[in-house]
């Protein structure tokens, strides 16, 4: 078998020609690379602190808007058994049904006068049978069990 060889010099240029083309396509750019800046350094936010938890309303609080709630839903029942079912559950928050409720009908210079004090039970059926909440919870006192040991109301304006 016979070899053949390159005959034409013009079929040698192309050939090199074609290489050199392959060649420098394949290769990378002569640049040198040149290192990147590091990136300034980002400051972070500092982390918003977390919101103050909302306070927590004091038993006493708690209490008095319970009560608050009984005694209008005593006054505005529909019927007695109504009002007697949560007069029922009102008193399951007061030491006793003897609790005093006393009911300022004046104020001045800090001295306080009182009408004629009542009791717990007696008020609440007070309310049933007027139908009419004309006073609010100005003062109330709890014993070591969280229950109303004696509650102060004032007339509402």
């Amino acid at each position: 078998m016979k070899r053949r060889t390159i005959q034409s010099p013009v079929s040698a240029m192309l050939t090199l020609a074609l290489f050199g083309l392959l060649a420098m396509g394949a290769c990378k750019s002569k640049k040198k690379v040149a290192a990147a800046p590091e990136p300034a350094p980002v400051e972070q936010p500092a982390p918003a602190p977390a919101p103050a938890p909302a306070p927590q309303p004091s038993a006493e609080e708690v209490a008095v808007g319970k009560l608050e709630n009984y005694f209008n839903s005593v006054a505005q029942s529909s019927n007695v058994d109504a009002a007697n079912r949560t007069i029922g559950e009102a008193m399951g928050m007061f030491s006793n049904q003897q609790t005093p409720v006393l009911i300022v009908i004046h104020e001045e210079n800090g001295i306080k006068d009182y009408d004629e004090p009542t009791t717990i039970e007696k008020y609440l059926n007070y309310l049933k049978d007027t139908k009419k909440n004309l006073n609010f919870i100005s003062d109330i006192r709890l014993d070591g069990n969280g229950r109303v040991s004696e509650l102060e109301l004032r007339r509402k304006k």
